[in-house]
């Protein structure tokens, strides 16, 4: 079920007219109306959070954000991420919603809701302090508990059970713990785990499990979870695999069993969150079939990054490539706004249930 299936279902899911970022809700009867989104999780739903505070993880110069309306921003692309895409589609105003960090995101700045995700974090707590000191997932839940809701309540001058279900919760979360913990040899990450894939998988989605319903406990009742991309297709992980054609096959494997068990939370949250409605994107199928055939997408490189990378990161200032929405990574970790616009339109429209699946 796409998510433009549930805005027409579903009351709350109802988008109203685009108006400045801090405008308060004309009128009572407009609380019925969908109000913005909490945003959780990584580099890839991020808008800038780790620029307010030390981190390896500051994605805010170019080339990042050289077709971004307001240059770069600590977004991990050329231009929009699927954030603001989907902000779009439910007509949110511009630059919503803003980053937690932000000193200026106080006050009428919440009312359309808070970016809380951080680059390089991940659902483990260990996860992020080895990716470049993010905020992992915990300390984000916290920060929308301890600081967002309690000034929201204020802001609005109603109780969080109120206004909460108007809501979306986006997360995004997972691939770090794979790609900067799980995937990474002891020598390198002494917290590494030397478990085997399907108990990885399924103590990560335990995890996820428990944080989702915390958020669930809070209030929120509109969700959606993006799955983890396919791991072993990233420029950085292909580029210690020039002779192979394809994809790094076995990371692909490991990914998509933490996927599957994030899918069946959405069929046992009818039941263990009663009252709630869960959309599962399915990014890593949308992703995979763009890289499958690329041509067909209007792509021209599927394998490379657009710009010249450093650790997998786009170079300060280096070069980057002229035709950009021809390329599906931007850098050798993230799509390009391209492939984000995509990902995107796919979650509101698309009827598959292999792509967008909903209880």
């Amino acid at each position: 079920m796409s998510i433009n299936l549930l805005l027409l279902c579903l009351p709350l899911f109802t988008s109203f007219s685009p108006c400045n970022c801090h405008s308060k809700p004309k009128d009572k009867n407009n609380a019925s109306k969908i109000k913005g989104m909490f945003v959780f999780g990584s580099s890839l739903v991020s808008n800038g959070n780790n620029n307010f505070f030390p981190s390896q993880s500051q994605l805010n110069h170019l080339p990042y954000g050289i077709d971004f309306r307001s240059g770069p921003t600590g977004r991990a692309t050329n231009g929009k991420n699927v954030i603001d895409f989907f902000a779009d589609n439910l007509k949110l105003p511009p630059f919503c919603p803003p980053p937690f960090s932000d000193p200026s995101t106080k006050g009428p700045q919440l009312v359309h809701g808070v970016n809380f995700a951080s680059a390089g974090s991940g659902i483990i707590d260990d996860t992020s302090p080895y990716a470049t000191n993010a905020t992992n997932l915990n300390t984000q839940i916290d920060n929308f508990e301890k600081v967002t809701l309690p000034a929201l309540e204020v802001q609005l001058g109603s109780k969080r059970s109120d206004f909460l279900p108007n809501y979306l919760f986006v997360v995004g979360t997972g691939g770090n713990d794979y790609l900067f913990n799980y995937f990474t040899p002891k020598f390198i990450f002494k917290n590494a785990t030397d478990l085997n894939p399907e108990v990885f998988a399924e103590n990560l989605a335990n995890l996820l499990y428990q944080k989702l319903h915390k958020l669930y406990s809070l209030g929120g009742r509109k969700f959606l979870l993006i799955s983890i991309y396919p791991m072993g297709c990233i420029p950085q992980v292909r580029f210690f695999l020039p002779l192979e054609k394809g994809c790094f096959g076995i990371l692909n494997i490991d990914v998509q069993l933490f996927n599957a068990r994030m899918r069946q939370i959405v069929d046992d949250s009818r039941t263990q969150m009663p009252g709630s409605t869960f959309v599962f994107v399915n990014s890593y199928k949308i992703l995979y079939d763009i890289i499958k055939d690329y041509a067909s997408q209007g792509f021209e490189d599927e394998r490379n990054a657009c710009c010249e990378t450093e650790g997998g990161k786009c170079r300060k200032d280096g070069e980057v490539c002229d035709k950009r929405d021809k390329y599906v990574f931007f850098d050798g970790l993230h799509p390009t706004e391209a492939t984000n616009k995509i990902i995107a339109t796919k979650a509101f429209n698309s009827f598959h249930k292999n792509e967008v699946f909903s209880h």
